[in-house]
Parts: C-alpha cells; sequence; structure tokens
C-alpha cells in the first residue's frame, strides 16, 4: 500500500511504501545558508514525525546547495543535527534551485520507527 500525504495536483510532502519514508525536497527561510538550513532541517523534523519516523532514521539526503562555496556552512549546521552513529548516504551537489533566493535544498529517504535500529 501507498499512502500519500499533503498531496496536491504535482506532488505529495510524504510518501511511504512498505516501511519506507519519502520526502519531497525542503527548502527553508532566512537570509542566508545557515539560516536557511537550519529552517530546512526543522521542517524535515516535523514532516519525519508526522510520518512516524525520526533523523535516526534517515537512509539518504540528497543536498542541493545554489553554491557550492556554502558546503562549509551548510555542513557545520547539518553536522550538528544528524545524530552521533546515525549519518546517512548522502549526496551533495550544485544545481540552480526554483528561487533564486534559494540557498539549499534536501531530499530525504527514511524507514518508520520500528522499521530499522
Amino acid at each position: 500500500m501507498i499512502d500519500r500525504m499533503h498531496t496536491n495536483a504535482r506532488m505529495s510532502r510524504i510518501v511511504k511504501h512498505n516501511g519506507t519514508v519519502y520526502l519531497c525536497g525542503q527548502v527553508g527561510a532566512g537570509a542566508d545558508v545557515t539560516a536557511q538550513t537550519s529552517d530546512c532541517l526543522a521542517r524535515i523534523d516535523a514532516l519525519l514525525a508526522e510520518a512516524g519516523s525520526s533523523r535516526k532514521h534517515i537512509l539518504q539526503a540528497v543536498i542541493w546547495l545554489a553554491d557550492m562555496a556554502d558546503f562549509d556552512a551548510m555542513n557545520a549546521v547539518w553536522d550538528a543535527w544528524v545524530p552521533e552513529g546515525h549519518a546517512p548516504a548522502r549526496a551533495c551537489g550544485e544545481a540552480r534551485l526554483a528561487g533564486d533566493d534559494l540557498r539549499v535544498e534536501i531530499i530525504i529517504t527514511a524507514t518508520e520507527r520500528g522499521s530499522s535500529k
């Protein structure tokens, strides 16, 4: 069974299938990549909780930066957010994002609680 949450004509914010949670790309508000990353990760926390998951259950993260010059600043926020011993598989690259003011977008795949250690 596929469970889609917060669905509109274009996408679902959360899709759950066979114990796996897929989040649509998340962006955050703020004047710089540090603020946007913090806000983005808070949004991810909320969506994961709603889906019955948490940051300890993340399998993979795909991170897009508008400028790789922001890599260290984004990582400072990311590294403080990821629970020790629970780092997911991760990729990070540079891409033009949907808005000129956006600095970071993060896509998450996780398991539901109880589906992993």
